[in-house]
């Protein structure tokens, strides 16, 4: 309405209200303004996701990748019917490449950024914001402040928001003269631009475990997001502040008096937890695009990681989140067919009956410019010889290493698709990939259900059975010739245990391997995938160069795993 129509309007009818948030509550719309769109989210046929690999994803024990502690992520994606890519860089590389450019995203309707430990240089910033008001859309999972994988100084938070915390004035502050000249950081300037263009930042504060974070919008509050969500799981995460709730709308909550994360180097929760303490996840609409932010990585990870540690080469440990703890899987997958959904709106305030938010108090100390580093960084000194900015010193088997990757053991889980919780049944530990005639000791299975509760025990090698549901004995295995052991145990389930549960086999302290799996009243399969073996006996008089100078008589002798289900038959061919 302009002035001269407002001019128009008798005194005794015009309404006013003192902010445009109030008028949209009170059912009143603009000019632009549309319907709140329908909760039901398409799928992703047709449409493109691209994860990012380029900026320390694969940090620490980090495993952010499509083929690794991601894996199941994008499995739950592609089974959505979205196509999946991974940004990767050419190694060698030295981090002074451009990474992100608008036209290697263009193609794609959403970009996930899994906690990224190399700051993104102005170019790359530039890059993914032009991205965005293109209609592309962003997904930022970050963590809790001092998640510095790669000691860098820098945690994914500060590299999304732009700027590292008491380093505004020098992003390399505190830096050797090597690294702050390295390609890394060349062309990493402080800058306040996640609130600046998504109306949100991520705050430095460090909260701990929350099995389920119950405080969740309704789905037609969230825009679908969250229909057929109750819970969401955090272990040690941050939450967001919203600066502009024209652009940025929290999902998920943390509860009121939310305990800190024990290691936190402030006083970890800033304004007492709830709604208060701002959204563990949110989503944001800039222009034709979109962006999704959450706290942590915990609810996205599996327990399958696919690199060594670039630091010192050891094995990396991830957990079950995605398919593992709450609705991780739903929400995740949700919040992307979200992103990729394109809409005609440009801001929250254009979309009738959505309730926007209020900004989220911060604390003084958080005030991009003038904020402080609570103690000398990094949290840990490196190993010797690893430089977080120079891939030539990473460890065989990290990405980005161009070193041999070791041998590594493959370990497969064996056993039919629902677990029996009613009678013994027998489950096939195999390890492949071993020397010839190589043990492997220390190893143990064990069967649990969300929360950690045990609910399986495992039959003692003398054939007692233990008194309680826990992690079998530790075991051994040799391998033969062709580096391939095996063991057979024999297991009982806690009889008023069905559903989901997760099955997992440790080699000292160390996770192998995790799978989901299910428990139901079903009977009791023989599941045998091993062949027999034969031994051909020859009976004749062998002569020179083992030649046999008379007719010979062959015998066939089969002997079945002492597990399976017998031998059949025997086929040959004389060629």
């Amino acid at each position: 309405m302009d002035k001269e129509e407002w001019a128009s309007v008798p005194v005794e009818k015009r309404i006013f209200f003192n902010t445009e948030a109030d008028a949209i509550a009170n059912g009143y719309t603009k000019e632009g303004q549309t319907q709140t769109p329908s909760t039901d989210l398409p799928d992703g046929t047709g449409k493109k996701v691209l994860f990012d690999n380029t900026h320390g994803q694969t940090a620490g024990a980090a495993d952010w990748v499509i083929d690794g502690g991601f894996s199941d992520f994008a499995g739950a994606l592609r089974a959505d019917h979205f196509t999946v890519d991974q940004l990767e860089r050419t190694i060698p590389f030295t981090y002074g490449e451009q990474a992100v450019t608008f036209d290697k995203l263009k193609d794609y309707d959403v970009f996930i950024i899994g906690e990224a430990n190399i700051p993104y240089k102005k170019s790359e910033q530039e890059a993914m914001l032009q991205y965005v008001q293109n209609g592309g859309s962003i997904f930022f999972i970050a963590d809790h402040y001092n998640a510095d994988r790669n000691k860098n100084r820098w945690d994914a938070s500060e590299v999304m928001n732009g700027y590292r915390r008491g380093a505004w004035d020098n992003p390399a502050k505190g830096m050797t003269a090597e690294e702050a000249a390295s390609p890394a950081m060349q062309g990493v300037q402080s800058s306040n631009w996640l609130a600046d263009n998504f109306g949100i930042r991520f705050r430095y504060n460090a909260l701990g475990d929350v099995d389920n974070l119950t405080d969740v919008v309704t789905s037609d509050q969230s825009f679908g997001i969250t229909k057929d969500v109750a819970s969401v799981a955090m272990h040690a995460g941050s939450t967001l502040a919203i600066v502009d709730p024209t652009k940025a709308k929290g999902l998920v909550y943390v509860p009121t008096n939310v305990e800190g994360w024990g290691f936190a180097v402030d006083q970890a929760v800033y304004n007492g937890g709830g709604r208060a303490e701002g959204p563990f996840a949110a989503i944001s609409k800039v222009g034709a695009g979109k962006a999704a932010f959450i706290g942590d990585s915990s609810p996205v990870e599996d327990s399958t990681p696919k690199y060594l540690r670039e630091e010192n080469g050891s094995k990396k440990t991830t957990y079950d989140g995605f398919k593992g703890e709450a609705n991780d899987a739903t929400f995740l997958v949700q919040t992307v067919e979200w992103l990729a959904n394109h809409e005609t709106y440009t801001s929250f305030s254009q979309v009738q009956g959505l309730q926007l938010d209020q900004p989220t108090q911060t604390l003084a100390m958080e005030n991009p410019e003038t904020s402080t580093e609570p103690q000398t960084e990094p949290w840990a000194a490196p190993a010797a010889g690893y430089k977080w900015y120079d891939p030539t010193t990473y460890a065989a088997g990290s990405y980005g290493s161009s070193k041999e990757a070791p041998k590594q053991i493959e370990y497969k889980l064996v056993h039919q698709s629902t677990l029996p919780n009613q009678s013994e049944f027998k489950i096939r530990v195999e390890l492949n990939n071993l020397d010839p005639n190589a043990t492997v000791s220390g190893l143990k299975i064990g069967m649990y259900v969300s929360g950690g509760q045990q609910v399986a025990m495992f039959q003692n090698e003398d054939g007692t059975w233990p008194s309680s549901y826990n992690y079998s004995q530790q075991f051994s295995v040799t391998a033969d010739i062709f580096g391939h052991a095996s063991k057979e145990l024999t297991v009982k389930i806690n009889p008023t245990i069905s559903g989901d549960a997760s099955l997992r086999l440790k080699l000292g302290s160390d996770n192998a391997i995790t799978e989901s799996v299910k428990i139901g009243a079903v009977p009791v399969e023989i599941y045998d995938d091993t062949a027999p073996t034969t031994t051909v006996v020859v009976d004749g008089v062998s002569g020179e160069n083992h030649y046999n100078q008379k007719d010979v008589n062959l015998s066939f002798q089969a002997t079945d795993n002492p597990f399976g289900v017998g031998v059949d038959r025997t086929e040959y061919r004389i060629q």
